[in-house]
């Protein structure tokens, strides 16, 4: 899907039909623009994301079943971006010392290179219906336990079971979903946006400086913190 980095007003005119084939990414597109702008996405209607990407409303139902249907696919697009890029980054080749910078600013790059996608999943993860709230909780553990793996290979982390590892990517990523929700209030090379990556920086070293100091017990053992069978 191509992402437009910036904020496109919803009131900006209706687009040029797509061409064949590009009418799916198109309404992506369009309710992406229009929650730049409303409350969230419950409260545009198919209607308007239809003429904002220059289809007529029938079209839509070729393409997703409901609004449901395309917010869902939002929020895995999102997520699946967010895995890749932590595959593609080879987190464990790097020495921990130098994981922390290197992770803020790989992850506010991204942000800001798909700044409506995050600007969805910020406002649908407290204010959509249930079945968005829902999808994006399980898509955050899944991503917890992709980064829990990757931990696993980390010498530094080797005294440490595997539910706390699990603990400690919990932790690490809602430090960088809170971080993505400041990138996206304030501008790039803004004074405050450096004071921004110090702080997301800091609040990291001393997640891994504990874990440095973290003992793993048997009766510390969550059992019911299982990864889902696909993650």
């Amino acid at each position: 899907m191509t992402r437009s980095a910036d904020n496109t007003p919803a009131g900006a005119a209706r687009r040029t039909a797509p061409r064949r084939g590009e009418a799916r990414e198109a309404l992506m597109q369009a309710a992406l623009e229009l929650v730049s702008t409303e409350a969230n996405f419950s409260a545009i209607s198919l209607r308007r994301i239809a003429r904002q990407a220059g289809v007529v409303p029938t079209a839509f139902y070729r393409h997703f079943e409901d609004l449901d249907a395309l917010g869902l696919t939002l929020v895995e697009e999102t997520f699946r971006e967010l895995r890749r890029l932590l595959q593609d980054a080879d987190l464990s080749a790097l020495p921990l010392k130098g994981l922390t910078r290197h992770s803020v600013e790989l992850f506010a790059h991204h942000v800001r290179d798909n700044r409506l996608l995050f600007q969805f999943v910020v406002k649908e993860r407290f204010s959509g219906t249930a079945p968005m709230r829902a999808a994006i909780h399980d898509e955050i553990r899944v991503l917890t336990h992709a980064l829990a793996a990757i931990f696993a290979r980390f010498d530094e982390f080797s005294h440490i079971a595997e539910t706390d590892l699990r603990m400690l990517s919990d932790l690490v990523v809602n430090t960088v979903i809170a971080l993505s929700e400041r990138i996206l209030e304030v501008a790039a090379n803004h004074p405050e946006d450096t004071a921004l990556m110090l702080r997301a920086e800091k609040q990291l070293r001393l997640i891994f400086m504990g874990v440095g100091q973290w003992e793993s017990r048997p009766e510390d053992r969550d059992e019911t913190d299982r990864p889902r069978a696909d993650g």
